[in-house]
């Protein structure tokens, strides 16, 4: 499989496309002047606690406060059996279960850490359960625990890399870690690396959270395109093209400072896999990333089958709806379901990834009978998920025939992130047609002739509008006026909407 990392810089943009055997999977936008939040720290300030909600909402320095549950809020350390004493530490240890007028109090100082972007009138979701990522490990600065991913699923891999960071993390101040998929396979050096890098950065925030003031950011993520090469560079990818000369020499030096060499079985550093793009042609162009990202902000995604998807993105969930289209099939009816569903399952893969879809996703499979049918349609939707960085969670067919999952949502999707609500309709999806307009201007004609006194009438509106009225609605129009005994004078205004229309009295 090949797979490339391609990143686009433009002075206010930054874009950061996966492309795997050609066809683009992620997406990943970062505005200079709307960079996320998430990953960020800050020191903020308690200025709310809502007993009934068991959060509160904490200020931090942006534009809407901040929500912080009772369960991403660490229990102050006990110095004595009356569990008095530590409450006002900023770096508490944990426990989810108390209630939150227990662990907070209004105008408390607190160090937070954003988990999810602000999202449409929602403000960041916060937690104090503080964790710094680094390549291969994630530093947990107040546990002891050492945690595998679950990615990594031999046992004896797993065992090895516990035992060795449990014995560098026992050497280096005793702090907990979880070890990510990349780490697999890393030698001891390599791990080693990871964690001094982590104890500097954590040191650092300790130092500043004591000198900072309230809203303050004392921690920062790196920028989009060193996360990319972080977080998306694993030994599958075989370039990261830049088209930037300036973020390329940044990334060359993040690579050979910041990542260790992996290992003698690499063909490659890292480094070296990092070019910089000058080709004439835009980089997303060469490889057909902007048609994709066009096709992406569409409802409906054809198959290769002749089948489509209809996707419908709502405040509550996501919906997917799988139809056969074109697709005839050359057995039975149920054999032509199952290839469609089997299809349709890796491209709703593919688009939930690529859309950055998260929350509740209700997926409407064609029905199928055969129970196997259904248990391999699954597998496959489940197989095709585990590339997915985001969380997943995959449920059984419903009796109704759904299949019910969810993605874990930390920023917009993609349609938000690019897009707004249709000032024509209002973000509805659909306009009133011009003979539901027509008829309410009639209306708003004799209410207004009933509420104010005029000879005369004046109506303003769209010229699809205006032309329907004094065209197929002409009779319509002398009979209002003869029993108003009203004048009604029609006129087109390329300004105004198909809904938009306004009456005026002469």
């Amino acid at each position: 499989m090949s797979e490339e990392i391609l990143i686009n810089v433009t002075p206010r943009e930054t874009r950061v496309a996966v492309v795997e055997n050609g066809m683009l999977q992620e997406l990943h936008i970062e505005r200079g002047w709307r960079r996320g939040v998430v990953g960020n720290i800050y020191k903020g300030k308690v200025q709310r606690v809502m007993p009934g909600m068991q959060a509160a909402f904490v200020d931090i320095g942006l534009e809407r406060a901040a929500f912080l549950h009772a369960n991403d809020v660490m229990r102050p350390p006990q110095t004595g059996n009356d569990g008095e004493g530590g409450g006002d530490s900023l770096f508490p240890s944990t426990a989810p279960t108390l209630p939150v007028t227990e662990l907070l109090r209004d105008g408390q100082d607190i160090v937070v850490q954003v988990v999810k972007d602000p999202i449409g009138t929602k403000g960041a979701r916060l937690t104090t359960q503080i964790s710094i990522p680094s390549r291969y490990l994630v530093l947990l600065p107040q546990s002891r625990v050492v945690g595998v991913s679950a990615r990594i699923e031999d046992d004896v891999e797993r065992t090895r890399l516990k035992t060795l960071v449990s014995e560098l993390a026992a050497a280096t101040g005793g702090h907990g870690y979880i070890v990510r998929t990349n780490a697999e396979g890393q030698s001891a050096e390599a791990l080693a690396e990871d964690i001094a890098y982590l104890q500097r950065a954590w040191a650092l925030i300790e130092h500043t959270t004591g000198d900072s003031r309230v809203g303050a950011r004392v921690y920062e993520d790196l920028t989009l395109p060193m996360r990319a090469v972080r977080d998306l560079m694993r030994r599958d990818v075989d370039k990261v093209k830049v088209d930037s000369r300036d973020t390329y020499e940044k990334l060359c030096i993040f690579a050979a400072q910041y990542l260790p060499a992996p290992g003698p079985a690499e063909q490659a550093r890292l480094v070296d896999r990092i070019e910089s793009y000058t080709g004439t042609r835009p980089i997303f162009d060469l490889y057909g990333v902007e048609d994709e990202i066009q096709r992406a902000l569409k409802k409906d995604v054809p198959l290769k089958s002749g089948g489509y998807l209809v996707i419908d993105q709502t405040e509550a969930m996501t919906t997917v709806d799988v139809n056969t289209g074109s697709f005839l099939g050359q057995r039975n009816l149920e054999e032509t379901v199952f290839r469609t569903n089997l299809e349709a399952a890796q491209a709703v893969a593919r688009q939930l990834r690529l859309r950055n879809l998260g929350g509740i996703i209700i997926i409407d499979f064609i029905d199928m009978v055969d129970a196997e049918h259904k248990r391999q349609v699954l597998r496959t939707l489940e197989k095709s998920l585990s590339k997915d960085h985001a969380k997943t969670t995959v449920y059984d067919f419903s009796p109704l025939g759904l299949v019910e999952m969810t993605r874990k949502r930390t920023v917009e999707s993609l349609e938000r992130q690019l897009g707004e609500a249709c000032t024509a309709c209002n973000g509805r999806g659909i306009v009133k047609t011009i003979e539901t307009v027509t008829y309410e201007i009639f209306r708003e004609i004799v209410r207004a002739v009933r509420q104010f006194e005029a000879d005369r009438l004046l109506v303003i509106a769209s010229p699809k509008v205006v032309s329907t009225i004094t065209d197929e609605e002409s009779a319509a129009v002398v009979e209002l006026e003869e029993f108003l005994g009203k004048s009604i004078r029609f006129q087109s205004d390329d300004q105004y909407l198909q809904e938009q229309f306004d009456v005026v009295l002469l």
